[in-house]
């Protein structure tokens, strides 16, 4: 998983650019959205699963909004074949909604650790299954509720189990050869999600550094105003931003990171600027260790 510190870094690089946008937001009528104010006018809704998404359940109980339920990063990305953050089988990912009441006519607002890009992978998940129409994404997280909102909650919310009908599409995933064939024919767009110094090989932690050729570098985390108010960029300026790494209108772009969790965030505010993603679920974790796989290394790409 990406570490806390190194985030904060990269956050540090893009702030000047994100902070031209510092006074604006995403619309609040978005469906794949929702603000502070929606949510706490809708707290009390029959049909409301709010659902806090961290890697352990230190921030979770430290404070949460009323009504939240945990759901852990383990119960919907776990190791595969050596390669972590992968989805587990559709059979576990529908137990482990249902055990927190996410049923077939649950509205499903997330938010979470890592400045929403756990969130957005429970996002992903549930579009995976069916249901991403159900669900959204709390604008600034915790960060931005606590701005408004003082009122949070230490003690866990109580839920009941529900019924989950799932449609699974395996399309909205793509595996290597997917990927090999994409390079062969140029027919989609492929965007790295992760840090700049990532994308230009400069981590000599990872076996093969560097990146997918063809890929064009767009950090997740450019989405976002800052660090310190980290709610989305205007939806104009998102799609700007990704067709300046030439991703087209009305086609497939596939995303990738380094297992899969940033480029889930990639992933929503792809879908939320009108494009058409594909999850690269095995991302560089699996294309740098596989046979044969060419890599580049340098910042080529970044636009």
């Amino acid at each position: 998983m990406l570490r806390r510190s190194m985030i904060v870094v990269v956050f540090a690089v893009v702030a000047v650019s994100a902070t031209l946008s510092a006074q604006k937001t995403v619309p609040q009528g978005t469906s794949m959205l929702v603000q502070p104010a929606w949510l706490a006018a809708h707290l009390s809704d029959r049909n409301l699963v709010i659902l806090h998404v961290g890697g352990d359940r230190r921030s979770y109980d430290a404070g949460h909004i009323p009504g939240a339920r945990f759901l852990a990063l383990s119960d919907i990305a776990a190791p595969l074949n050596g390669i972590p953050n992968q989805l587990p089988p559709v059979r576990d990912l529908k137990a482990a909604f249902e055990r927190l009441g996410v049923g077939d006519h649950s509205r499903v607002i997330l938010y979470g650790d890592m400045f929403g890009v756990l969130a957005a992978r429970a996002y992903f998940t549930l579009d995976y299954l069916g249901h991403g129409s159900s669900a959204a994404l709390l604008d600034g997280g915790l960060e931005n509720w606590s701005k408004e909102h003082e009122v949070v909650r230490t003690v866990p919310a109580n839920s009941s189990a529900a019924v989950l009908t799932v449609h699974p599409h395996p399309e909205l995933i793509m595996d290597l050869a997917g990927v090999k064939q994409i390079i062969s024919a140029k027919n989609a767009a492929l965007i790295d999600a992760r840090s700049p110094a990532d994308y230009a090989g400069q981590n000599h932690s990872l076996p093969r550094p560097g990146h997918i050729p063809g890929a064009k570098n767009v950090f997740w985390g450019e989405m976002l105003v800052s660090q310190q108010n980290p709610v989305f960029k205007p939806i104009s300026e998102i799609r700007e931003r990704y067709e300046a790494a030439g991703v087209k209108p009305g086609a497939k772009v596939v995303v990738y990171c380094q297992s899969g969790l940033q480029a889930s965030h990639d992933y929503f505010t792809l879908k939320l600027a009108g494009f058409r993603p594909v999850l690269y679920a095995g991302s560089f974790a699996d294309w740098s260790t596989a046979f044969a796989t060419p890599v580049e290394i340098g910042a080529g790409g970044q636009h």
